[in-house]
């Protein structure tokens, strides 16, 4: 090897590019001294060597090639699976290829789509926003699978490559029920999709995976919908997701992530709650409310205090028989969309196969019940109106509302309603609307513990969807699994005439604990006179609520309060006993809080939640 220049060096072993710039100074040196000139350094030359040739002739080995990246082969857009342009591919690839007129209008293909897309068409999914499911129509003209032709009438059809992609788009709806297989792509009219209502594989049905891709060989976009699978997939019975621990419950109150502005196409579900329709809501509610306080005022009594469980009284239940009664899901009708579109949740219901009855509810949004097929043969049996409520609620609640009700103190109340109805089985359900960012951090430690403690304090089960659609898909499945579960046995339902407000929930906590494989209910009067938050008010109740306005101070706390002192009346005597100045003024920071001291967890009293009630009950 021939080296002209001290850098060169660098090739051999051991020589550092510091050691090279020594050598290169004093070959300067010794060139100056002895009037030499100093070598350039020399150009690098790229050698590309043949196979085969000798490389050890003194060059440098040159770097080896690079073998050029094969280009990637373009994949084939499919759309998501029930989206709005999967409805379109789908309806059109129903259509004769060789027609003389091929395609459809806008109205046409709206109409024909809709039965396929878990979007609107006509209305959009977000009242602040304009585009409906039609909007994916220019997806798929960019795409180049549908073509636009004609006037003044405009027509879509499918292009060639779009006939391909929607074979396989028609074959995945087949294999979910959507439409019939066949071999044609462009042969027979598309039909409905399955009823699945009433089967007996009902709830295997709709427990199905919605999430598996196409095998095709091409960019499959099909995922899951959040139509409650996670919930029915894993519900084994009754009683399968009750209970804070239960792995069924998918929404953990730690990640803070699940309440950022995340979701696809908000939306904002206008309700009575809403700030801009207080004015309107305000005078509907308190007529409502007075229509309902007169018409169940005195279906049930309020009856004696309940000294014993040996108090409880005996009957006989009246036995709905199986096929005599069918399964109804009942909504709220002050859930609406917005004020110019109060029956969107009704429609949307009925297009999906379940006809809701709508009316103003006491408690919750959304129940189910048992309606006899028989008009007043329930009440000949002893128990008004021909409805049976079933142990199912639903309390939605947007976001954005959540947290208005933490601030106002009406979350604390509705949780003390639903704990006083008696239903076994309540779904808080929670759609994560978008949200100011800020209002959202400012909120979020608030809206984590109160998941926190309708989990783990109430034991309600939790459901987190992302926009109306979702929530209506998952009441669908609801009522379907609740007709698959109730429609084949019989129904137990306790008279009205033994019912009071006061033995009531004795009454079903004995009978749940002495026979838990017979369910009894109640009638919808019943149920709805038992629920009024202002017509069976017990002193023992107003206490809790008056303890509970108080921040810190939960319905655990409060009860365990009343244990103690009773009543409003010995709970300020107990004050008034710890006597004046400033050691009665420390006795009464101290009372709750060292008389309940042996309680431990969220029961435990804290030194400041006991001097708040002694500053607010002892005048402390």
């Amino acid at each position: 090897m021939k080296l002209q220049h001290p850098s060169q060096c660098q090739q051999l072993k051991g020589f550092s590019p510091k050691l090279c710039e020594r050598l290169a100074q004093q070959l300067r040196k010794h060139c100056e001294k002895n009037g030499h000139g100093m070598p350039m350094v020399p150009k690098r030359k790229r050698v590309v060597h043949l196979p085969g040739e000798d490389q050890d002739n003194g060059a440098t080995p040159a770097p080896a090639l690079r073998r050029a990246a094969p280009a990637r082969q373009a994949r084939t857009y499919v759309p998501q699976y029930r989206s709005g342009a999967f409805a379109l591919m789908l309806v059109l690839a129903g259509q004769d290829r060789n027609a003389a007129m091929p395609g459809m209008s806008k109205e046409e293909l709206m109409a024909a789509a809709q039965p396929y897309s878990d979007s609107s068409f006509t209305v959009p999914s977000d009242p602040l926003k304009f585009y409906t499911a039609w909007a994916s129509m220019k997806a798929l003209e960019s795409e180049e699978l549908v073509v636009k032709r004609g006037r003044p009438v405009t027509r879509w059809a499918l292009s060639d490559e779009g006939w391909e992609v929607a074979a396989r788009v028609r074959e995945v709806a087949a294999a979910r029920g959507d439409v019939p297989k066949t071999e044609d792509s462009g042969g027979s009219a598309i039909g409905s999709r399955n009823d699945r209502v009433g089967s007996a594989s009902g709830s295997a049905l709709l427990g199905e995976n919605l999430g598996r891709g196409i095998n095709t060989g091409v960019r499959s976009n099909f995922s899951a919908g959040n139509d409650g699978d996670e919930f029915l997939n894993q519900l084994s019975g009754t009683n399968s997701f009750l209970g804070a621990t239960d792995s069924t419950v998918s929404s953990r109150p730690a990640q803070s992530a699940t309440y950022r502005s995340q979701a696809a196409n908000p939306v904002i579900l206008l309700d009575d709650d809403e700030e801009d329709q207080k004015d309107v809501a305000t005078e509907v509610q308190s007529s409502v409310k007075r229509e309902m306080d007169n018409k169940y005022k005195d279906v049930v009594a309020a009856g004696e205090a309940m000294a014993d469980d040996a108090s409880l009284p005996s009957f006989k239940p009246i036995r709905m028989a199986p096929g005599t009664f069918t399964i109804e899901l009942v909504l709220d009708n002050r859930e609406i969309r917005a004020k110019t579109d109060r029956d969107y949740l009704q429609e949307e219901l009925t297009k999906k196969g379940i006809r809701p009855i709508s009316r103003a509810m006491e408690l919750g949004d959304v129940l189910w019940v048992a309606k006899c097929k028989q008009p007043g043969w329930l009440s000949r049996m002893g128990a008004e109106g021909d409805e049976v409520v079933l142990d199912w609620i639903v309390e939605r609640k947007r976001l954005d509302d959540l947290i208005g009700s933490i601030k106002d103190g009406r979350f604390l109340e509705q949780q003390f309603h639903l704990r006083r109805s008696g239903i076994k089985n309540v779904i808080y359900l929670v759609e994560e609307i978008s949200m100011d960012q800020s209002r959202l951090q400012r909120s979020e430690e608030m809206v984590q513990s109160a998941i926190a403690s309708i989990q783990v304090v109430d034991g309600y089960f939790l459901k987190k969807t992302q926009k109306i659609g979702d929530t209506i898909r998952y009441l669908v499945s609801m009522t379907q699994m609740l007709q698959n579960m109730h429609e084949g046995k019989p129904l137990h339902v306790i008279p009205t005439n033994v019912l009071t407000a006061n033995n009531y929930l004795p009454l079903m906590k004995d009978l749940r604990g002495k026979q838990p494989e017979i369910g009894h209910h109640i009638s919808y009067p019943a149920f709805s006179s038992l629920c009024s938050k202002s017509g069976m008010m017990t002193l023992r109740d107003l206490f809790l609520k008056m303890l509970m306005v108080k921040r810190g101070v939960t319905g655990e706390k409060a009860m365990e309060i009343q244990k103690v002192w009773k009543t409003p009346r010995e709970f300020i005597e107990a004050y008034e006993q710890c006597g004046p100045g400033p050691e009665g003024r420390r006795k009464k920071i101290d009372m709750v809080a060292s008389r309940l001291d042996h309680l431990v967890g969220g029961k435990r009293f804290s030194k400041q939640i006991s001097q708040k009630l002694a500053e607010v009950w002892g005048d402390a």
